[in-house]
């Protein structure tokens, strides 16, 4: 953690110029055309994140969604819920356990896609399929 704190400090002392190129070896993206306050502070996250593992997956994809001003919205999977979808003339029910597996026909699941893709032989959104993912109202 020591050496985390080092690096974050570090940057306190670099130049705007020195922030550009530590930020294009850190992601390898292109640097953002920001300032260098918000730089500085986008560099400091990046450490972190690399450090300290990042955002979750459920909430990076959120975020995305929001930033994309996208027209859905998933919501979320919580345990005790059971999702049911009619497909094919047959009623399909998931349950959702305490930890959050996902178990269908007396098997657990990675994810509700793979269930749905079980289910109808495409490949398909889980969160979509059984009706998860609904269009947002206009702001």
């Amino acid at each position: 953690m020591a050496k985390l704190d080092d690096q974050l400090q570090e940057l306190e002392d670099l130049t705007k110029a020195d922030l550009r190129d530590r930020w294009a070896k850190l992601t390898g993206r292109p640097v953002p055309k920001i300032s260098e306050k918000l730089l500085r502070l986008a560099l400091a996250y990046e450490i972190q994140a690399k450090a300290l593992g990042g955002l979750p997956r459920k909430t990076r994809q959120r975020l995305d969604q929001v930033a994309a001003a996208t027209t859905t919205q998933t919501k979320d999977i919580r345990p005790g819920m059971r999702l049911a979808r009619e497909f094919a003339g047959k009623v399909h029910v998931v349950s959702i356990g305490d930890n959050g597996e996902i178990t269908w026909n007396g098997r657990e699941w990675r994810s509700l896609s793979e269930v749905a893709r079980a289910i109808t032989g495409t490949r398909w959104s889980g969160p979509a399929f059984f009706g998860l993912r609904q269009k947002r109202n206009a702001a």
